[in-house]
């Protein structure tokens, strides 16, 4: 994660213990239980050193998608360097599951008004849709006047693009960022639910996400400054019951379904579970 990336360093990801196996099966049996599809943004990363787990989500008859390969910001890469690493963990992704790949979404939302040039290698690589933009003020990510709701947009190139940007609620007229991961675990759990019903009030469809480390309190505490801190470990303990709840108060599906359902992209064809 990039709030411990000045802790962990990349070339030491061999040496050191994966939990990410057993997280996201965790998280795989409790979609199960509820009879919920969803869709996986992997890392080529740990595709390429876990294919059976992605095997096992698309056997589930969730949605593959796209995390690029090492969770590089993409501000961070070279165009070049970025393309490179797309095509190469899109293509690995395709290989595993045998069906073309349609999604991806940037590490940390890197996507922003410097990186707005990644977009057109999307399209080159064959992606339908991002869902990369947060249209929020932030310290690491953000496009604030970016749409709220799922779009067409056009690329630098003028090239044609499907974008489904993070979930926000509207207090007035500011954009609280509501739709997972840490902002999940910090809220109080009734902030989420009332994002989630303030969207779907106007007919919009709220895309909610999570890591699996997020329901692992277990995991190794690494020294980061206090900022970081509190945005990865804050309630650890209480994020899978959280999980729990808000799969029974409201309902889920994957990107690529629930973008068919807006009419922006055709029903996709998936595995049966």
């Amino acid at each position: 994660m990039s709030a411990l990336a000045s802790a962990v360093d990349r070339a030491n990801w061999e040496t050191m213990p994966r939990r990410v196996v057993n997280n996201t099966t965790l998280i795989a049996n409790m979609l199960a239980e509820k009879g919920v599809r969803a869709t996986f943004f992997f890392l080529g990363w740990v595709a390429d050193r876990h294919p059976e787990l992605v095997r096992l989500v698309d056997l589930a008859g969730h949605e593959v998608a796209c995390h690029g390969y090492s969770h590089k910001l993409v501000y961070d890469q070279s165009p070049e360097e970025f393309r490179e690493e797309t095509l190469r963990a899109k293509l690995l992704l395709e290989d595993i599951i045998q069906r073309p790949v349609l999604g991806y979404r940037a590490a940390s939302y890197s996507i922003t008004g410097r990186s707005l040039w990644a977009l057109d290698t999307l399209v080159e690589a064959g992606f339908t849709y991002d869902s990369s933009i947060f249209p929020v003020r932030h310290d690491r990510y953000g496009i604030p006047d970016s749409p709220r709701w799922p779009h067409r947009l056009n690329t630098p190139l003028g090239r044609e693009l499907i974008e489904f940007p993070l979930s926000t609620a509207q207090l007035g007229s500011y954009r609280l960022p509501v739709a997972g991961g840490g902002y999940f675990r910090i809220f109080p759990y009734g902030v989420t639910s009332w994002a989630v019903r303030q969207v779907n009030a106007q007919g919009r469809p709220f895309i909610f996400y999570l890591h699996p480390w997020e329901v692992d309190p277990g995991q190794p505490r690494v020294r980061v400054n206090l900022l970081s801190r509190f945005r990865h470990y804050t309630n650890l303990r209480v994020c899978e019951a959280r999980l729990r709840r808000l799969l029974d108060e409201f309902d889920f599906g994957t990107v690529a379904d629930v973008l068919a359902e807006q009419g922006l992209l055709a029903t996709p064809v998936r595995r049966a579970a």
